[in-house]
């Protein structure tokens, strides 16, 4: 059993350590009154900041040739199932391509639609070697096409200075590359003049 003074350092030290925020003279001044309330602290958690993964940079990208098509994937029949969803996909966004749709509207939807699969071909260019090109879009850049053309040729066409144009059930739009020059993604969200300069 404690003696008087062992139970008192006792109670002193408790009450020291349950009440940190409070000083001797004001723990000493709670006890003559014979009335305690404990009050309890809890030690503030330190959040911790979720890193946020990075992804891979071009460099990285480029050196692990993220994008690009093996030779022997490099054939136009290997692509022509992706060109049918394509044209599914078109029929789809455009209410199905009716005789009777205004051509302005189908215009408008093709300008932000996804052309990964979509036959085009090259009709005018400042560089004569690129104009006859006609094949799958394959990857479509910020700057260029990649074109898989039927004689199984991978071709890079650049944007800049070059006029497509892409057949969609009798519905033959342009594209003026000089005037596309932007990401799939960015496109999608682009809001287009209806009227402006066209010109290679």
């Amino acid at each position: 059993p404690q003696g008087a003074e062992e139970a008192k350092a006792f109670v002193n030290a408790f009450l020291k350590h349950s009440m940190p925020k409070k000083k001797d003279e004001a723990i000493q001044d709670i006890l003559t009154r014979k009335a305690v309330v404990l009050e309890h602290y809890s030690k503030k958690k330190t959040k911790q900041k979720r890193k946020k993964t990075k992804g891979l940079t071009a460099k990285q990208r480029r050196e692990m040739r993220l994008f690009e098509i093996e030779p022997e994937q490099q054939r136009y029949a290997l692509f022509l199932p992706l060109h049918e969803l394509w044209k599914q996909y078109i029929r789809d966004l455009c209410h199905g391509l009716k005789p009777d749709v205004q051509p302005h509207v189908v215009q408008a939807k093709l300008l932000k639609a996804d052309l990964h699969g979509a036959i085009v071909t090259v009709t005018k260019s400042k560089c004569p070697s690129y104009v006859g090109i006609t094949g799958i879009i394959l990857q479509e850049f910020k700057h260029v096409f990649k074109i898989i053309t039927k004689e199984d040729k991978l071709k890079v066409v650049p944007k800049l200075n070059n006029v497509f144009s892409l057949e969609t059930d009798g519905f033959i739009s342009y594209i003026y590359g000089s005037k596309f020059q932007l990401r799939a993604s960015e496109r999608s969200a682009k809001k287009f003049k209806l009227k402006g300069t066209i010109d290679l």
